[in-house]
């Protein structure tokens, strides 16, 4: 826990002040998915021609993303949230370290460098620092296709032997549905010669997503959506212009916005399939919740305690197990939270101790026993999702509170406070 004068040097920095105890009421509109955005722009790396997509949010991990492309010699240019992406050539296919470092999405880029050019140097991926997320099954996919790689000095290097310097169709089996070692296979293989299967698959929507993204290239993809993916390969993709999907753990975060505040409220904008868990753990725990066909509406009033497990897709997200767990700190009951996908995603439960939640936390298991509300106090989110459940808690609390971490909560949400203010928050950024 903090000393006084570290807390007080904290709140010198960027931060929010959330007066609690507002109602919500009105419509919230959800924007494109950061996890889908990041891959798309990554994808734009394998074809000469023109990309243009749409309901690309404003976030510093796009500002990012765009970076690393430009260093790499790729013209970008975003005007609202329409993004065009031209790789005519590509001028490095090893983007400086002190890039990609921030952004663990920027080691998507050794796929479709390695489709096209037949070599990558990438360093080891940042970004929030919620576990190992190791590569290594993204290194094995690419070795599978042919490709040589090794790891010296945090730098992964990667090149495919031949003359034609083409990747090889080959089965391959993951340990784990990794969302990311299977979108990495995905971009390398479509470009390779053959057909390549990957079994035990991720099926997130944004896995989906990119697959249909590819498949409007000219690539031919099939079984996404399943646990077998089927590519086979082409010699060489087209240009397009693509809309990213929806983004559901934005939908989340203001669904659980609504009942941590016992509000009503209507999300738009959204794929309510894509939010099936979710919505069915809000409903259990007493949330009335109707589903449209591009909307959700929620009314919340007294919230029961229920347990929940992450999982991979279509399994409770990860991303949710945070601002979810601010929920069950005001519900009735006895709540019981396991993290099963990432070893450090409980970076949370102090700041929410010391918003008075009574939270028993063992290695990724908390328990939670629910208390009437919550009160004000100096927070700090550790990481994105994190900052969001705190940002969340705040709202229902009581009193004023000071949240610091909008470095990592600006990653992931396009004007979170405007968006809860436009539906009654009271809510100031202090810059």
């Amino acid at each position: 826990m903090p000393v006084v004068g570290q807390i007080s040097r904290e709140i010198q920095k960027p931060h929010l002040e959330i007066l609690g105890g507002s109602k919500l009421a009105g419509e919230v509109k959800i924007g494109g998915a950061k996890n889908s955005a990041l891959v798309l722009m990554t994808a734009s790396l394998l074809t000469e021609e023109k990309i243009t997509l749409n309901n690309i949010p404003n976030l510093t991990d796009v500002r990012g993303m765009q970076e690393i492309l430009l260093a790499m010699g790729v013209n970008c240019e975003q005007k609202s949230d329409l993004l065009e992406l031209h790789a005519k050539q590509i001028l490095n296919s090893a983007p400086p370290y002190e890039l990609v470092n921030g952004l663990r999405a920027s080691f998507f880029c050794i796929g479709p460098l390695l489709g096209r050019l037949g070599q990558a140097k990438i360093p080891l991926p940042g970004g929030c620092r919620i576990g190992a997320r190791p590569v290594s099954e993204h290194i094995k996919g690419l070795k599978a296709l042919g490709a040589i790689v090794s790891v010296e000095h945090g730098v992964v290097k990667a090149s495919v032997p031949g003359i034609d310097k083409r990747l090889k169709g080959a089965s391959i089996v993951l340990d784990c549905p990794s969302v990311g070692a299977t979108e990495t296979i995905l971009m390398a293989a479509v470009l390779a010669q053959g057909t390549t299967t990957i079994e035990n698959a991720a099926q997130e929507p944004e896995v989906q997503d990119l697959a249909e993204m590819l498949n409007t290239m000219g690539a031919r993809i099939s079984g996404v959506g399943g646990t077998t993916i089927t590519i086979t390969g082409v010699k060489q993709l087209h240009g397009c212009t693509y809309t990213a999907i929806p983004d559901r753990i934005e939908a989340g975060t203001f669904l659980i916005a609504a009942a941590i505040t016992r509000s009503t409220l209507r999300i738009s904008s959204v794929i309510p399939g894509h939010l099936k868990a979710i919505i069915q753990k809000l409903r259990d725990c007493g949330c009335k919740i109707k589903t449209y066909e591009t909307s959700i509406t929620i009314a919340a009033d007294e919230i029961n305690s229920v347990d929940i497990t992450t999982q991979p897709y279509p399994g409770f997200p990860t991303d949710l197990q945070a601002p979810f767990m601010a929920l069950l700190t005001t519900a009735k009951g006895t709540s019981v939270v396991t993290e099963k996908i990432y070893e450090n995603r409980m970076q949370h439960v102090p700041e929410l101790q010391r918003m008075g939640a009574s939270i028993r936390l063992q290695t990724n298991t908390a328990v939670i026993e629910g208390i009437p509300q919550l009160s004000a106090a100096p927070v700090s989110g550790g990481d994105l999702r994190s900052t969001a459940a705190i940002v969340l808690a705040s709202m229902a609390a009581k009193g004023t509170s000071t949240v610091n971490g909008l470095n990592h909560l600006d990653r992931g949400y396009s004007g979170l406070e405007k968006k809860l203010n436009s539906v009654g928050g009271h809510i100031q950024r202090k810059d």
